[in-house]
């Protein structure tokens, strides 16, 4: 489960330790100067917050640097799309961010197993996803909690989102946009050609799915879990992991759920 929850800071403490981190463009660098010149820089393990320079690209990378670390991170857009991301630095950045509302994700954790029996395992804040590496498609077998759900989907691949991965590339596969509080993981295929009219499925986040290759000499796939790509790959296993998790910030009434829920309805 993915929540929404008021902010830490209703006692009436302000987060004045702030740690800063910046992509490398000009305009992220810009603030980064700035914001280290007004608030000072606090090591990450010391800071009440983390507040993020970029797109939604770095955000990823760094909300990765906090899983498992009580520290909550406050991006500013300073790159293109910024669905993770505030618009604006406030003016008084400490007594805005005691306002915020905050966004706690959980990860999904993919064990993978190449050709050669190698078990890879990595973290995914967005998605994992499967992905066909020559131009034969892929086929593969799709089991949920142990049991076979399709004996063989030919495509180009498949993915698994989190909630808050719904709206990337699970989105642009056509895959449904999923609620923070839905308790759903989206299971969505990548150009299928057969079965030709199964779209997916929505799968409770208690899930654990096993894709499994079929003709792996003949047809390569590999796995991406966020920024961890595996090739030649025979099996790969996905499971939320509830002991991992990160926590994000926003503005008052822009909340993950209420982008989410807005996305669904953008023309």
């Amino acid at each position: 489960m993915n929540e929404t929850v008021p902010s830490r800071w209703l006692d009436g403490r302000l987060p004045t330790r702030l740690s800063f981190v910046a992509a490398p463009n000009e305009s992220a660098q810009a603030w980064l100067e700035r914001l280290t010149h007004r608030y000072g820089q606090t090591p990450p393990a010391e800071a009440d917050a983390m507040v993020c320079l970029g797109g939604d690209g770095f955000m990823l990378e760094v909300l990765h640097t906090t899983l498992g670390r009580d520290i909550p991170v406050y991006g500013v857009n300073c790159g293109t799309v910024g669905f993770l991301m505030n618009p604006n630095v406030p003016d008084d950045l400490p007594a805005h961010l005691a306002t915020t509302q905050e966004a706690v994700l959980h990860p999904l954790r993919m064990r993978a197993t190449n050709r050669e029996g190698e078990v890879t395992e990595a973290l995914a804040l967005n998605d994992v996803f499967l992905f066909r590496q020559t131009r034969q498609a892929a086929k593969i077998r799709i089991d949920v909690d142990g049991r076979q759900r399709l004996a063989e989907l030919i495509c180009d691949g498949v993915l698994i989102a989190t909630p808050a991965g719904s709206t990337a590339y699970n989105l642009s596969a056509h895959g449904p946009i999923v609620p923070l509080s839905a308790n759903l993981l989206p299971l969505t295929p990548i150009s299928a050609f057969r079965p030709r009219r199964w779209r997916g499925a929505l799968l409770p986040s208690t899930a654990q799915v096993r894709f499994t290759i079929l003709e792996t000499d003949k047809r390569p796939v590999a796995a991406v879990a966020d920024f961890t790509e595996v090739r030649d790959v025979i099996s790969v296993e996905i499971q939320e992991d509830r002991t991992r998790h990160t926590t994000l910030l926003f503005d008052p009434g822009q909340s993950l759920s209420e982008r989410i829920i807005a996305e669904q309805f953008t023309t």
